[in-house]
Formats: C-alpha cells, structure tokens, sequence
C-alpha cells in the first residue's frame, strides 16, 4: 500500500486535507467516497513500509482526547463509526485526524476497533491496543477506554516527576559549572597576577587556586569534551551492547538520592499497567509480556521477563517475581495477598497509589534540598576563592603597617 496526502469536499462544501493509506489512487477514490468525500487531487508521500508515522505526531494529550470523547459517545449508545466521524471533525490535531479517517476505513471494512488501531502501533501502542481488545471482548469499551483515559492522564504526572527530578539537577549543575568557569578563567587570573607581583610567599590554598586556575586556562576544552566524550561513549555502547545497557540501567538504581526515585517511579508504573490490564481481563502472562515493554528500564524488563518465565513454568505470581531479585519487598508482598486473596488488580493498585505518593513527596523534599545545598555550595567556592586571593593582600597590608 502507498500513502497519499489528498484533498477532497464534503457533502456541505468543505474542503478537507489529509492523509490516507491507498493502494493506488483509484482505491483512494474510493476509500474517500465511502466516508462521504469527494477527491480532489492527491500527491503520492511515501511508502507505508517506511513508517512514515510517528509517536511525536499524536501527543498524550490529544490521546486523553480522544479516549475521553469516544467513551463518552460510546456511553451514550453512539454507534463506533458515527462516535469516530463525529471525532475526525472535532480533533485539531492534523495527524490524529489522518489515523481516525483510516480507522473509519478498516472498521467500515468489517475489522474491530482494535484491529484498526494495530495498524498504528507507533501512536497506540501494545499495551493500548490489548487493552481496547479486552474491552471488546467483554463488553466493557467504555470502561477500559475510561481506564485508559485516567492512566493517560497518571503518566502526564508521572512525566512531570521525571522532568522535576533530571532537568532541575541538571540546571544546577550547569549554573555551578558556569560560576566555575567565570571564577577560574576570567576573575582569578587577573586577581592573582597582582598577587604574583606583590614578591610574598603565598599560601599552600593560594598555590592550589593558582594552579586549577591555571589547569582552567590551559585545558578548559578538555574539561568540557571529556565529559561529553564519556556521554557519548556511554549512549553509543547502550545502543550496541545489550548488555552494557543492561549494567547501566541497574547502575541508575545506586545513584545518591535519584536512583531510588527513579526505582520507584518505575515500579509505580508498572503496578498501575499491569492493575488496569488485568482489571480489563487480559490474562496475567500477557501483563507481564506487555509490563515488559512499559517499564523503560533494561533491567527491569529482564527481570519482568525471567517472572514471566517463571510463571509459565507453574510458578506462584509473587514467589517468581520475588526470585528476580529486583523488586521491592512491599510489591512482592502485595502480589502475594493478592494472590491469596483473589483481589490482585487491588493490591498492585495500593503499590501504585502508595509509590505515586512517596515520588511525588520526593521529588519535593528533593527540590527543596538542591536551592539551599547550591547556595551552600557556591558560597564554600566564592569563599574558598576570596580567602585565598584576599588572605595573602590582607597579610601585605599589615607588614606594611608595621
């Protein structure tokens, strides 16, 4: 099949523009015709193969949308094409336009909602389209969609804790690496080019200054590259060796103060999937295959995987989880009165509620903590620095006094 990008009318005169899967222009007429368009001209894109869609078309935000009025249409006994053509006229996303016109098509072919949302696994997803699968064979769409739409609306906050816990930091590190700098490379060698001059001995502190100062001076391209080089180093052997990725990510966990937010943030996510999941009657080895993917860390994907494993091989859900070795005490003891109780969807979300919580409470005592401990930081450095420079001119002073 070959993408089109078309323009076409509708029965009230208006024009539309869009993109559409064809086999040929013909077979394009007619997928249009069937949605009540008239074509106009189309231009040849791109090969679908290619994958010319992407995630970064569609936002969370027009998938909240989305989820959120197709469930309340739906609700109101809306049949699923009518409630898809009522959205396709709504949405002003461009491109959620584009894969709700090709919805249309396939469901209008005979396929399932779920069937025409496996065509777009880069704007839905697995874990997305199991979900819409469950909820058809169980009647429940608009309850899984209202599933959907809160988790959707969860990992907005989510993505909000992971930008407070790395872009912060990371901004401080900058501002301190750009004080750094000024004081080494600008400030200090005018200062201790008078002091040089004075003809004192200087200080043990005073001859440390001088010679970072100087080490800035001389190699201030290197102390910028090296670090970028070991990035560089570290992205390229996470992308090449499976394994080195592996090592990596469990090596984020031991990180001072931000490893065990990030483990936390991590287990929140995947006790809230695997809840919603298997709330919606997906089976539990197919939670754990699609837990595998959403968790976003290489080592605890392995360890998800070896749990599957296990538990394919008869093992008890909370003792195959336990012998991976990763998870934390208080998930595996909720797995395991879940289990015992038949209440499992309940107790992983209890983990996902309590970890939500305690990120969210970290992240703030962490953002409290970085102000005072930079101001802390670059008052020890201006200090250290003037104590220095100001010590020795001060001691000249009082010989001259006497």
């Amino acid at each position: 099949m070959e993408l089109f990008k078309y323009k076409a009318i509708d029965e009230t005169g208006r024009f539309i523009t869009g993109r559409m899967d064809a086999i040929n222009p013909g077979d394009l007429e007619v997928r249009l015709k069937r949605l009540g368009l008239d074509l106009i001209s189309f231009k040849q894109v791109q090969k679908v193969g290619r994958n010319l869609f992407t995630r970064h078309g569609i936002n969370r935000t027009d998938l909240i949308t989305f989820c959120y009025h197709l469930e309340q249409l739906l609700r109101a006994g809306v049949p699923i094409l009518d409630a898809l053509s009522d959205l396709r006229d709504s949405v002003d996303n461009p491109r959620l336009r584009e894969v709700i016109i090709a919805m249309i098509e396939t469901i209008s072919g005979g396929k399932s909602l779920s069937e025409a949302m496996a065509d777009f696994p880069n704007e839905f997803g697995d874990v997305f389209i199991n979900l819409i699968r469950a909820g058809e064979q169980s009647g429940e769409l608009p309850t899984v969609l209202e599933h959907i739409t809160e988790n959707l609306k969860w990992q907005d906050e989510q993505a909000a804790h992971t930008r407070k816990i790395f872009i912060y930091p990371a901004l401080v590190l900058v501002l301190i690496t750009g004080v750094l700098f000024f004081l080494m490379l600008y400030l200090v060698p005018q200062l201790m080019q008078f002091m040089q001059n004075m003809g004192e001995e200087l200080p043990f502190h005073t001859r440390m200054l001088i010679v970072i100062s100087d080490f800035f001076t001389k190699y201030w391209y290197a102390i910028i590259l090296v670090p970028a080089m070991i990035l560089l180093g570290a992205y390229i052997g996470m992308k090449t060796s499976p394994e080195f990725h592996r090592k990596v990510d469990e090596l984020k966990f031991k990180i001072p103060v931000l490893g065990p937010i990030l483990k936390k943030m991590i287990m929140t996510r995947f006790t809230n999937y695997f809840a919603i999941m298997y709330a919606s009657g997906i089976t539990v080895m197919e939670c754990v295959k699609s837990g595998e993917k959403i968790v976003g860390n290489t080592a605890i994907a392995a360890a998800v995987r070896e749990a599957g494993r296990l538990i394919g091989e008869g093992e008890g859900i909370s003792a195959a989880f336990e012998k991976t070795a990763l998870f934390p005490p208080l998930v595996l003891r909720m797995l395991r009165v879940g289990e015992n109780t038949g209440t499992l969807e309940k107790s992983l979300q209890n983990v996902s509620y309590f970890y939500n919580r305690e990120v969210k409470e970290s992240v703030e005592q962490l953002q409290e903590m970085i102000g005072p401990a930079l101001t802390v930081l670059i008052g020890l450095l201006v200090a250290w620095i003037m104590f220095s420079i100001l010590g020795p001119i001060y001691d000249l002073i009082a010989k001259i006094k006497v």
